[in-house]
């Protein structure tokens, strides 16, 4: 019950913030023009609280799904005075500032919250940031059944350059269940596979994965007295590299080779100051698992910028991210990036609950990421959203006159079918993520 009341509320003050800021944008922008605002809601009906203030009512609707802003003169089909006070009756440089500042404010929010994020300073995997050389190939998995191999350093996905691992992740996480070639360099002469990644078992979400790890390994942070790992011989620093045979990669991958071998003698190959040692060691029970009395961490590297470093980091990452979105509405229209990567309402509450168990760190972070994803979306030219009122305006002044309002209505008609359709898809897929609902669908 606790951990439903946190997803509801987290995500009603996530929407809540972004949606406020949007209409904030318009209402700003309409007042300083001189535009009348009749209506400032956010949340849809029915409303729970109305002031008014002036000639603009201000309201709270009790569905927290949205909100919008009422200017006078907006709507064609309402009587018109012609009075500058109205919408339609102001230039079409005018009314673009209008519509423009929402989207504008939901972009400038996520510039902001990310650089308030990363000012507070952040860990994150050292090897992210390295060249794709693969550490580890996972048995029965696409890479293996491509033929690469340990060693291998990965150059390119699909015809794009990938320099570090995050590239790699986000070249190869874009693309589930679509065939592409990757280009490597082995033993310095360059081969080419193609692979198709999948959806790892047990993910919520759509994001392709050919079973590769880099070449990295967990150290020993701490051993605490009297316990197996002291007596075995282990220290701090060591580094460990696999267990049993088996390569370790990350620090869940140790944790798991241990819990699950209580009272089992365990061979440990480790480096100690860059020389190779193999130590055996017998985890104790405790319940079902296995410990070893260790504590355990991968490398990191930390980033703490300045005010300046870190707005600058921000937009940076915005940048970047913003092109991460055109490229997957590119991959949309296309048919080469999977409708069902799209996420939704449901899933986004989903995300929010778990965020804001997080901290507020981890809450702005995600925020930041929806603010953008609003922002840019809102731009696009679908009839109904800003972008599309001024992807209108633009054919109008091309074509040097203004269009009916026979044919506006069949335009927004349009966008209201691709809307519906979009929002009926992502509805679907976060369903499709909840098991007990996917159990119900014998298609998937």
């Amino acid at each position: 019950m606790a951990g439903t009341l946190t997803t509801f509320l987290s995500f009603a003050f996530v929407l809540g913030v972004l949606v406020f800021v949007h209409e904030l944008g318009h209402f700003l922008a309409a007042k300083r023009i001189g535009i009348k605002v009749l209506k400032f809601q956010l949340g849809f009906n029915p409303t729970v609280l109305s002031i008014r203030r002036g000639d603009t009512e201000y309201s709270i609707g009790a569905l927290p799904l949205g909100g919008y802003v009422k200017m006078a003169g907006e709507n064609p089909d309402e009587p018109s005075t012609g009075g500058p006070e109205e919408f339609m009756s102001r230039t079409k440089w005018e009314r673009f500032q209008v519509l423009i500042m929402g989207p504008v404010m939901n972009l400038g929010l996520a510039v902001i919250l990310t650089a308030v994020v990363l000012y507070q300073g952040a860990e994150r995997l050292a090897y992210e940031t390295r060249p794709v050389v693969l550490g580890a190939v996972m048995s029965d998995s696409i890479a293996a059944g491509a033929g690469l191999k340990p060693g291998d350093r990965i150059t390119e996905v699909a015809g794009t350059a990938v320099a570090t691992w995050e590239d790699f992740y986000i070249a190869v996480g874009t693309k589930p269940d679509r065939e592409v070639p990757l280009t490597y360099v082995r033993d310095g002469n360059q081969g080419s596979v193609n692979v198709t990644p999948k959806t790892p078992d047990g993910s919520r979400f759509e994001i392709g994965d050919i079973g590769v790890l880099p070449d990295v390994h967990p150290h020993i942070r701490a051993v605490s007295a009297g316990e197996p790992a002291e007596k075995a011989g282990l220290k701090p620093n060591d580094v460990v590299v696999s267990v049993n045979g088996e390569t370790i990669t990350f620090s869940s991958h140790l944790k798991d080779a241990i819990s699950k071998r209580p009272e089992e003698p365990i061979t440990i190959a480790i480096l100690r100051d860059g020389q190779p040692l193999t130590i055996t060691a017998t985890p104790k029970r405790t319940g079902s698992t296995g410990l070893l009395g260790v504590a355990i961490a991968d490398e990191t590297t930390s980033i703490k910028p300045g005010l300046v470093g870190a707005s600058k980091l921000a937009v940076e990452k915005n940048l970047q991210y913003a092109g991460l979105i055109f490229q997957t509405v590119w991959g949309l229209i296309t048919r080469e990036t999977s409708p069902k990567q799209l996420m939704g309402p449901v899933a986004i509450a989903q995300l929010s609950g778990e965020s804001a168990q997080l901290g507020w760190i981890a809450l702005f972070s995600l925020m930041a990421q929806i603010s953008l994803n609003l922002g840019i979306l809102n731009l696009l030219p679908i009839p109904v959203l800003d972008g599309g009122h001024i992807f209108i305006m633009a054919m109008e002044g091309v074509a040097r006159r203004d269009f009916s309002v026979r044919i506006k209505e069949k335009m927004l008609l349009a966008g209201f079918v691709v809307l519906m359709t979009l929002m009926v898809t992502v509805i679907y897929n976060d369903l499709a993520r909840i098991s007990w609902i996917e159990r119900l669908m014998p298609w998937r």
